[in-house]
């Protein structure tokens, strides 16, 4: 089976793992989670993982409950560590080695980060989970995505989402927003097109990294889109 993206980082947000609930994790997502990424790992591909907060603790929004910004987005990385823990627990109970990595040390849960380490374990076929974001406040776990997968040397970031893809409009609330089935960088930017916050979106720009965003709620679209079938959108 012919794999296009030996490599990948995969970025996903807190929020999916709600399910139906109006926060907190849904168990029965994260066993959906770990077995689509079981299926590609099965082929032979070689995986990273980056997970948002956003079901436990949003830091942007924690200045309305009077914390302060810097405060806030430690308390949100807090909340990707709690989100990586589980989801290396329904991985591991699929049967695949994994490596729980933080950018703020606490040995007694997690790796500290470091590059070529990380990128050992990948060669190993380990699936690697980093945490804690970028490890410094004001980014979010967009750009923390875009600057792992560049580190690791990923042949692509694939974004999984609730929408199959980017569209002229919000297709949630624009019926007649149509889909692009590749788009460049540069018409991303010209469009003013909601793919990633800009910090992310200039970093895969500026070092060729290609993003695909897919619906990764659809059984077996990870797969199909590691394999190289157009799911979603490519940007590029």
């Amino acid at each position: 089976m012919a794999i296009r993206y030996k490599r990948i980082l995969l970025k996903l947000s807190g929020e999916t793992l709600m399910g139906d609930k109006s926060y907190g994790i849904d168990p029965s997502k994260l066993v959906y989670y770990a077995q689509q990424i079981k299926e590609i790992v099965d082929i032979g591909a070689e995986v990273a993982i980056v997970i948002g907060g956003g079901n436990i603790f949003r830091g942007l929004q924690a200045a309305d409950s009077g914390i302060e910004r810097v405060q806030g987005d430690y308390m949100g990385m807090l909340a990707t560590c709690i989100n990586g823990i589980a989801l290396q627990g329904a991985l591991e109970n699929q049967g695949i080695y994994t490596r729980l990595v933080t950018a703020i040390e606490m040995r007694e849960i997690a790796e500290p980060y470091i590059r070529r380490r990380a990128i050992r374990h990948l060669e190993k076929g380990r699936v690697v989970i980093f945490s804690a974001g970028t490890g410094s406040p004001y980014f979010t776990t967009d750009s923390a995505a875009a600057l792992r997968a560049n580190e690791m040397n990923a042949n692509v970031l694939l974004k999984g989402t609730r929408v199959d893809g980017i569209y002229t409009a919000d297709p949630e609330k624009d019926p007649n927003a149509t889909k692009y089935e590749n788009i460049s960088f540069n018409e991303v930017l010209s469009k003013n097109l909601n793919v990633m916050d800009m910090t992310a979106f200039t970093l895969c720009n500026e070092n060729k990294l290609p993003i695909v965003v897919f619906d990764i709620n659809t059984p077996g679209t990870l797969l199909k889109t590691v394999l190289g079938e157009s799911i979603g959108t490519l940007v590029s």
